[in-house]
């Protein structure tokens, strides 16, 4: 079984030497800036670690399907970027600021596209489930971002409708990861279901620390702008549980807050950051984020493998969240 300090290198490694043959300047370059701003490689380390839990062979049949998942999940962010109007991605310049809205969304598009011609290179018994797995899996990605982009200009939705577009837009494709990798090593069908249910719930724990770190990060490590969210009244974790959690004088804070623009970009996120606190949700996102975590790894006791073959993902989900129990 390969360590979590391998898989991480063996990704690199690939990442590095991938030439998606793309002859225009413009795009070669966009692509290949937006590979080498690095990041946590979540998916296709995802997809090694579990294929690694049932076979020491990892050749081309299944790298190609890993890094696959790092272009399709890529792709994504070009055009969240662009729909976000997103200044920085990982402390640099979005792709479309540095080049153009064109140049990005072509650029995306043939990410999307090569990451498909990637996955047919799994083994042949297996490639019809890999595709129609991923298929199922990019529709709901998109549909995630639509369900995003519709709450921007509704004033409020209901955690459950927010847990439905976080379950869509992250969680699936890190679930679709892990068992992408048990089915390439050939895993039975119960280990497969518990992998993706484990990558699932560390997906809707991911994304809930990504929506701390926008209100609460360092901008210098988070790699973005603070704030930005706030500032496009996204519908986050925090904002919803806000919503439910405020009454009277508070919530006519949030109302106003809310109808803030970017002229008083300062004044909306320091207000919002505040407010959180006020209202406990600061402290409420922490415990639902462990929350998650520990359900994540629940479901590996279901996978009916011994502990010994899943502590490299229990350990790959302590790291992810920085945690020791």
């Amino acid at each position: 079984m390969y360590t979590l300090q391998e898989i991480g290198e063996l990704i690199e490694k690939n990442v590095a030497m991938l030439d998606l043959g793309l002859v225009p300047e413009e795009m070669h370059e966009s692509v290949k800036y937006m590979l080498s701003m690095g990041g946590k490689r979540i998916r296709p380390t995802l997809c090694l670690a579990s294929y690694s839990m049932f076979s020491d062979n990892i050749d081309e049949q299944i790298i190609m399907p890993a890094l696959a998942l790092e272009i399709f999940h890529t792709f994504t962010l070009i055009h969240d970027d662009i729909m976000d109007k997103a200044d920085l991605r990982r402390g640099k310049p979005t792709l479309y600021r540095k080049w153009n809205t064109n140049i990005a969304i072509l650029s995306g598009d043939v990410m999307s596209i090569k990451a498909c011609g990637m996955l047919s290179q799994a083994p042949a018994d297996k490639l019809a489930q890999v595709l129609n797995l991923f298929t199922d899996t990019a529709t709901k990605v998109c549909e995630g971002q639509q369900f995003d982009m519709n709450y921007e200009s509704a004033y409020a939705i209901n955690m459950e409708e927010y847990m439905k577009m976080i379950g869509l837009k992250t969680a699936v494709l890190i679930a679709c990861a892990a068992k992408m990798g048990a089915i390439i090593a050939g895993a039975g069908e119960k280990a497969c279901d518990a992998l993706y249910d484990f990558a699932y719930d560390m997906g809707v724990a991911f994304q809930i620390q990504d929506d701390y770190f926008d209100s609460f990060g360092n901008g210098n490590i988070f790699g973005k702008k603070i704030g930005g969210d706030i500032l496009n009244n996204k519908k986050t974790w925090f904002l919803v549980e806000s919503m439910i959690r405020a009454g009277g004088k508070d919530k006519e804070k949030l109302h106003y807050l809310l109808s803030l623009n970017e002229e008083k970009s300062e004044e909306k996120i320091t207000g919002m950051q505040d407010l959180y606190i006020k209202l406990g949700v600061k402290d409420a996102a922490n415990a639902r984020i462990l929350d998650y975590y520990k359900k994540a790894l629940l479901h590996l006791n279901d996978s009916g493998l011994e502990s010994s073959r899943t502590a490299l993902l229990s350990d790959y989900a302590k790291k992810l969240f920085r945690r020791n129990s």
